[in-house]
């Protein structure tokens, strides 16, 4: 099995905006999010992906076969973020998303956050596990309440060194 990020551009908007509503119907679960009028979920955020060379949209896939997607973003402190991360249910627990974090760690050495909710008990597990795989050095844990959604959630922060 072969995993594979692809960078996507803004031509491959409609993809990431399908892609957006398995990935906010998993969150629906964990964040109430709500169906709009037309039954779709919303997603604010995708066009500043390609804006400016301080965020980036990847597709993950396996074999050639579209598995997800990860979004991040640098900040002004020169770190970069992990916005989102998605793989679909079909390629979960197979070691995809694992791998898949590791290639787009890889992707800017130097320092990393990323945050997730305490209620996402599949990204509790994973997160911690593969930032302590990929880091050099000690990774940094914040519990707090995230800003924008006011759910409880840890924030990882983390050196990844250049191969």
């Amino acid at each position: 099995m072969t995993v594979e990020l692809v960078p996507a551009g803004e031509a491959d908007k409609p993809v990431l905006e399908n892609l957006l509503q398995f990935y906010l119907y998993d969150f629906s679960e964990i964040r109430g999010e709500r169906l709009t009028p037309h039954g779709t979920f919303t997603y604010r955020y995708l066009d500043y992906y390609f804006l400016g060379d301080d965020r980036e949209a990847w597709f993950i896939t396996v074999d050639g076969e579209l598995a997800g997607f990860a979004f991040v973003r640098g900040d002004l402190a020169e770190d970069w973020n992990v916005g989102e991360f998605f793989v679909l249910r079909k390629f979960r627990r197979q070691g995809v998303a694992t791998e898949a974090a590791r290639l787009l760690f890889t992707t800017h050495p130097g320092e990393w956050t990323l945050s997730f909710d305490h209620g996402n008990a599949p990204a509790v597990a994973f997160w911690p596990a593969v930032a302590r795989a990929v880091a050099a050095g000690p990774v940094e844990v914040d519990d707090a309440y995230a800003h924008e959604s006011g759910a409880p959630s840890t924030r990882l922060r983390f050196h990844v060194a250049d191969l």
